[in-house]
């Protein structure tokens, strides 16, 4: 008995096991086809954005064309220089360094509370972990009045303080489940062999564990660095001295400064923001999705 049915047509013959792979394949060839497609729609903003960067004011929302009929760089020129003295090189600068210090506050303390977490057995340990696993839910609206009203009388209000000092006391609970989730599935046999050759606690975290969890660490560093690079509204609420604003809170003068609102210069400086954090992102994402995804291993 025949496995399959041939259908004969001039110089074509298809067969009951070719028919479903070209349905197959064309299926496939649809989903791809939607998933650019809908690719493309979110893109759309941010191609928009940069095209419009090089158009004049008055060009920017007469049409709905990408391309511009003047092709120009008036507005990078104006907007690198800034305002009220300020050029945006300064804003740059405090942004990486506020981030550049949040990054070593977060991967040390929360690094040290994790390991704690993952590693150590003291009292409470599992109800202090759930309350750690309950600030994660905690909306951040609700702790903004509180840390204002502790921050003034603190006189760290137009600082650096309140953005930075912070991380160094392990307030991101979301890094510490990353990395107590991660230090989790490292053996316990080299923890063990450790301590056979005369290891203590912090010889093992700073010399095993740590060298170990380098996925979860460059995790740690990116989004901590794309957050506090992102962070607007706490940017904001802190700082209100023009030199020490950053990207974020910079990009806000271009609006409504002096009467009238720079599009082109607020587009061409919105463009540059965005550069740090595709360069992060093109070069890290390899440890991005190994930390994420060994990290969620075991639970």
């Amino acid at each position: 008995m025949e496995t399959s049915k041939a259908i004969n047509q001039p110089n074509v013959t298809y067969t009951e096991e070719t028919v479903p792979k070209r349905k197959v394949k064309i299926s496939k060839l649809m989903t791809h086809a939607g998933i650019i497609l809908v690719g493309i729609l979110m893109l759309y903003p941010l191609i928009w954005m940069v095209s419009s960067s090089f158009k004049e004011n008055v060009d920017i929302f007469k049409g709905a064309s990408f391309w511009p009929e003047t092709f120009i760089l008036d507005n990078y020129i104006q907007g690198w220089q800034g305002l009220s003295g300020f050029t945006f090189g300064k804003f740059f600068a405090n942004s990486f360094f506020i981030a550049i210090v949040a990054i070593i506050g977060n991967v040390i303390s929360c690094s040290m509370a994790a390991y704690a977490f993952s590693r150590l057995d003291f009292a409470f340990k599992k109800v202090f972990f759930a309350i750690m696993l309950v600030t994660l839910m905690l909306p951040f609206h609700v702790t903004v009045i509180p840390q204002y009203i502790m921050f003034n009388k603190l006189e760290w209000i137009n600082t650096y303080l309140p953005l930075t000092l912070p991380k160094f006391l392990a307030t991101e609970g979301f890094f510490i489940f990353l990395m107590v989730q991660f230090m989790r599935t490292i053996p316990l046999e080299l923890e063990e062999a450790a301590k056979m050759d005369g290891c203590g606690p912090i010889k093992i975290y700073w010399y095993l564990i740590m060298p170990l969890s380098i996925p979860a660490l460059i995790t740690t560093m990116i989004f901590t660095f794309i957050w506090t690079w992102n962070d607007f509204f706490t940017q904001l609420l802190y700082l209100s001295d023009i030199k020490l604003y950053t990207v974020a809170v910079g990009l806000r003068m271009f609006v409504d400064s002096m009467g009238e609102s720079s599009w082109g210069a607020l587009f061409a400086m919105s463009t540059l923001s965005l550069v740090p954090l595709f360069a992060v992102f093109i070069f890290f994402q390899k440890y991005l999705i190994e930390g994420i995804t060994a990290g969620g291993v075991k639970g």
